[in-house]
């Protein structure tokens, strides 16, 4: 059989491609380090709908050491609404690994080529794109303000967000897309990161009515979650969503406190949003230390101020944080909702009740009774090691 001569020039020639590809590939520049040269932490608010995630995000947002991005995967369910949820789990964790390494350029398949500040989901709501480097609004120790920032920094070169990402030490992402623990396992593996998870539950009933204040702004995520190839839902009568919302926290809090993986270790918390509207300061010192945050005493008094306002907040503000009695808003269901339906989710949920902590009630008296606690204490044993900060030994 007659093989082709190669001559040595032609070898030498590859060989040196190669040599200078394999140096290329080694020189390859990591994600920048923050000022300081510390790792930089990544922390994943991992949540559903209605469960007061808007909320823990601007702990996070406001903390003057951490770039905040609210829900990067809504621009791949708006893209592909026809998929479902698992069918566009690894688009959605694509993006978030990305974020997470500022690599703002992964957004190049979900937003127009000519782009602003203005195109990212809610990018009024994060603290760091209303601050230098990305905009002027606010000086970067202060609270912001999304009705000041929008105005002012809407038209902001979309490549700011990069700049601004690479100036701080930690990056929090919230979203509310992830079914189940084990796809973030990659990430969680990825030497790139350093991931930690904060698993925030809330109490199903409440979810439920909060879900039918935003009916509307959720139809099409509904479709995604029931796979309807792009048909929207707004009424669910079946309560299939909520039923998935509670199977979908049931399997993450299971995957990470019942034989879970050693990755695992320390990089997990379950929070509720009833913890942190009954104690807010010592949930959320506790929260930031899992974070490797501290607590000013600027975030303390904001911290107060928006969890001990007057009433439950406007149907307007539902996906806003703003001054509002918390303990009140984590009750309001009890009064809200009629016995049929809390019976009907606490059938769907029982699971999520038994697990997370909440007591189920068996008449509308029980419902009706504040003087009866429907929050049960954690157990010591139930998240304690998953909790827990400490190195893996």
């Amino acid at each position: 059989m007659w093989l082709p001569r190669i001559s040595s020039t032609a070898v030498t020639v590859l060989l040196l491609v190669q040599t200078c590809i394999l140096l290329f590939l080694v020189s390859w520049p990591r994600p920048p380090s923050p000022a300081g040269g510390k790792e930089r932490v990544h922390v994943l608010v991992l949540s559903s709908w209605r469960s007061g995630s808007s909320f823990v995000g601007q702990l996070f947002s406001q903390h003057p050491d951490v770039f905040y991005l609210m829900e990067p995967g809504w621009h791949v369910w708006t893209t592909l609404s026809q998929g479902s949820a698992p069918a566009l789990h690894m688009a959605v964790r694509d993006v978030v690994r990305s974020v997470f390494l500022c690599d703002m350029d992964v957004f190049d398949a979900y937003l127009p080529w000519r782009r602003n500040l203005s195109d990212l989901f809610q990018y009024a709501v994060s603290r760091a794109l209303c601050s230098p480097p990305a905009c002027p609004a606010f000086p970067r120790g202060a609270i912001s303000s999304e009705a000041v920032c929008k105005p002012l920094c809407a038209r902001q070169p979309f490549s700011l967000a990069q700049e601004a990402c690479r100036a701080y030490s930690h990056v929090v992402l919230k979203e509310v897309r992830f079914f189940n623990l084990q796809v973030l396992y990659q990430l969680l593996n990825d030497p790139a990161l350093n991931l930690r998870i904060v698993h925030l539950v809330r109490d199903p009933r409440a979810v439920l009515r909060s879900r039918e204040q935003t009916a509307k702004a959720l139809a099409r995520d509904n479709g995604i979650v029931l796979g309807t190839n792009g048909t929207w839902v707004e009424a669910d009568p079946g309560l299939r969503v909520v039923r998935e919302v509670c199977r979908s926290h049931v399997r993450i809090a299971e995957a990470a406190t019942q034989k879970p993986p050693p990755f695992l270790r320390g990089r997990y918390r379950l929070v509720r949003f009833e913890d942190l509207a009954r104690a807010p300061l010592p949930e959320i010192r506790a929260l930031y230390a899992f974070a490797g945050l501290s607590l000013t005493p600027q975030l303390q008094a904001w911290i107060h101020n928006v969890t001990h306002g007057s009433g439950p907040g406007a149907r307007r503000e539902a996906f806003k944080t703003s001054s509002r009695d918390a303990v009140n808003v984590s009750q309001a269901w009890r009064h809200a909702l009629p016995f049929a339906k809390i019976r009907h989710v606490q059938e769907l949920c029982a699971g999520a009740l038994q697990l997370l902590g909440y007591r189920p009630v068996s008449s509308e008296s029980e419902q009706r009774d504040l003087t009866l606690d429907l929050v049960l204490p954690r157990r010591p044993s139930s998240f304690s090691w998953a909790s827990s900060t400490d190195a893996h030994p």
